[in-house]
């Protein structure tokens, strides 16, 4: 590997008298870690130790509310109780240990964007009365002058717990259409009064807050600015128009800008899909730097590549990896020693981090990373005793089950009746929106090597081999089966199952229609559109995607539209026939003109294999995966990691 390539990243860099070791920050981000009383629990903690320990220079909590009664967001430290610092003190200093620093954000509120099923009892507080954003029909209440007042204060207050607890510094939030923002942006903010109408005015609660928070931490202490420069909707702020406000903040007192883009209302630029690209926000970096001098922090789908040559451009002095360090807090050392290839690649699903707070209200993990986020409980260590262990199956349960028993210390055998490692995970990884997949299998392929495990490709298991009856565990992850629905004309030649698209591409044929809109569908219809063919997608769902994280949702939605293909809802395939495909609606039935048929109509359990090894060895046997239940890839790894961690010593 060229080292030269990424020494950029490896420059220390100065932030108002405080050095960090190197130009790579771990982004703000929510965790929901924490105890009732407002602090850290000690998976909390744990947490970001690891991450401090992984090699990154600069780490950020999420946001620290401080008002915790108008802020109406999701649980975090409690900056306005004096009880509280002892254990952030604990939190900074187990991230000092590694040499790293760490900057404690603060934030006013959610305003607009509260979550309102987080038991709020009252409308969301913003600047102005303007529709809540999860509910138009819910008007925001605006906040006072008193509240203004008060929330200086407040920020005086969090400012004197940061210093107090060793924080290295302090980050405004006002992100994302987040509270300050909407003071800031004249889309929600329909003030009268000092707060609003000018652009004078609209600037002045973010000139305050750095206002109260320097008048408490002293002029040699970083305070560093978070905002969206290019809103990207209709209406929301531009960068050109962004720049003014840059412009006025830069003589402030601030000491470092956070730029990027989107907002709660391009909800996929605020949590990027993969569907964005690598570096989807850098974008915005080169007209910043035409009004900035300080320093510049940049995050959006970052790859060490894109961070290393963004920092060269000198258009960002520090580049910001947010899901990538839950994915592997170890990235920033293998990459430092030369270990590209080692590094756990994050694959941009938003399924077990932000999709985890946001759908289950409960902390965040990681689909790849298992372990992130309960570091504490979770560390894997050696048997005392290894066992021998059978993995039937080599998609991404079977592979992390044998990945994880071999890193334990057992003698691991992993059999698959293909040709290679990855099963149908790997076959579905063919659009260039999915490489960090194929990273992902390259990374499991090298670790199962390094790891000594014993890799038996095109085996079919029958349940009878000595093997099984030789081996202390048996891992079952066969994957699922192909849902072929009993509808008349299936057997045509035109019509061909999604994962042979996948795996053997499209065939020629101007009319395409996907039969079933769920992922697999959405996902192959993004890959081949740019061509140039007209597809349609049929579900029978009242819309499409409806497997799909919502983040990522709106991704698709929006490139589907992009290319031109057609979205039928509510519509049910009935039929196959020369002419193309039958369809049934509300309004009775028609025929799609169709030159390729596309089956996506889903998985389902295949337990035929599983069953057989259960009987015949029920005390040692473990079922992973889609052959008990088709689900998404986070849920596989998952359970193969699981599987392996509950390996004991006898």
């Amino acid at each position: 590997m060229n080292l030269d390539m990424y020494k950029a990243l490896w420059e220390p860099i100065e932030i108002n008298g405080v050095v960090i070791k190197n130009r790579i920050s771990m982004s703000p981000m929510g965790t929901f870690a924490y105890d009732q009383d407002g602090t850290d629990s000690e998976q909390g903690l744990r947490y970001f130790e690891e991450r401090a320990k992984g090699g990154i220079g600069l780490l950020h909590t999420g946001s620290a509310y401080i008002n915790t009664r108008l802020a109406q967001g999701s649980p975090s430290i409690h900056v306005d109780n004096i009880h509280c610092i002892p254990k952030a003190t604990v939190l900074v200093e187990r991230a000092h240990r590694w040499g790293a620093k760490f900057f404690l954000q603060l934030s006013p509120g959610t305003g607009r964007n509260s979550k309102l099923d987080l038991g709020n009892p009252e409308p969301p507080v913003s600047a102005s009365a303007v529709p809540a954003h999860f509910d138009h029909n819910v008007i925001c209440r605006a906040m006072t002058r008193d509240e203004i007042k008060g929330a200086m204060n407040d920020f005086k207050v969090a400012a004197e717990f940061a210093k107090r607890a060793g924080f290295d510094g302090v980050q405004i939030h006002a992100h994302a259409g987040y509270l300050i923002d909407q003071f800031l942006s004249e889309v929600w903010n329909k003030r009268d009064d000092e707060y609003g109408g000018s652009f004078e005015n609209r600037c002045r609660f973010a000139l305050e807050a750095v206002d109260a928070i320097r008048s408490v931490v002293g002029p040699k202490y970083p305070i560093t600015f978070r905002i969206s420069l290019d809103h990207r909707f209709a209406g929301g702020r531009t960068l050109e128009e962004s720049m003014k406000i840059l412009d006025v903040l830069d003589k402030s007192g601030i000491d470092a800008f956070d730029v990027d883009a989107g907002s709660y209302d391009t909800e996929d630029y605020i949590f990027p899909s993969r569907y964005n690209g690598d570096a989807c926000m850098a974008y915005v970096c080169k007209e910043a730097r035409k009004h900035l001098s300080k320093p510049i922090i940049n995050a959006g789908n970052h790859s060490m590549e894109s961070a290393a040559q963004l920092l060269l451009s000198g258009d960002a002095d520090m580049v910001q990896f947010g899901r990538q360090s839950i994915a592997d807090p170890q990235f920033a050392n293998k990459l430092k020693l030369g270990r590209r290839e080692e590094i756990r690649p994050c694959i941009i699903c938003n399924e077990e981090c932000i999709g985890r707070i946001f759908g289950r209200r409960t902390q965040l993990s990681c689909t790849v990373n298992p372990a992130a986020g309960f570091e504490e409980s979770m560390e894997v260590t050696k048997l005392e005793k290894p066992q021998k262990v059978v993995v039937i199956g080599a998609g991404p349960g079977g592979m992390e089950a044998a990945r994880c028993a071999a890193e334990r210390g057992c003698s691991v055998n992993l059999y698959d009746k293909g040709s290679e490692l990855g099963g149908t995970f790997k076959v579905i990884a063919t659009g260039d929106f999915k490489h960090r997949i194929r990273e992902l299998i390259a990374w499991y392929e090298l670790q199962i090597k390094k790891l000594g495990v014993k890799v038996v490709l095109n085996t079919e298991i029958t349940g009878s081999e000595p093997e099984l009856a030789e081996a202390d565990a048996i891992f079952v992850a066969t994957g699922s089966l192909p849902l072929i629905p009993p509808i008349p004309g299936m057997d045509d030649p035109k019509v061909i199952d999604v994962y042979d698209v996948h795996k053997n591409g499209l065939p020629e044929g101007k009319n395409v229609v996907i039969c079933g809109g769920g992922l697999s569908a959405c996902d192959t219809a993004l890959e081949y559109a740019p061509e140039g063919r007209n597809i349609t997608i049929v579900e029978m769902r009242s819309k499409i995607g409806a497997d799909v994280m919502y983040i990522n949702a709106i991704s698709i939605n929006r490139l589907l539209k992009q290319y031109g293909v057609t979205c039928l809802t509510d519509t049910r395939v009935v039929g196959v026939n020369d002419e193309g495909v039958q369809v049934e609606t509300q309004d009775g039935i028609r025929v799609l003109p169709a030159d390729v048929v596309v089956g996506a109509f889903g998985r389902k359990r295949n337990m035929g294999l599983a069953d057989a090894v259960l009987h015949a060895y029920p005390t040692k046997t473990t079922i992973i995966g889609d052959c008990m239940e088709p689900a998404k890839a986070g849920n596989a790894i998952r359970e193969g990691f699981y599987a392996a961690m509950s390996l004991q010593d006898f």
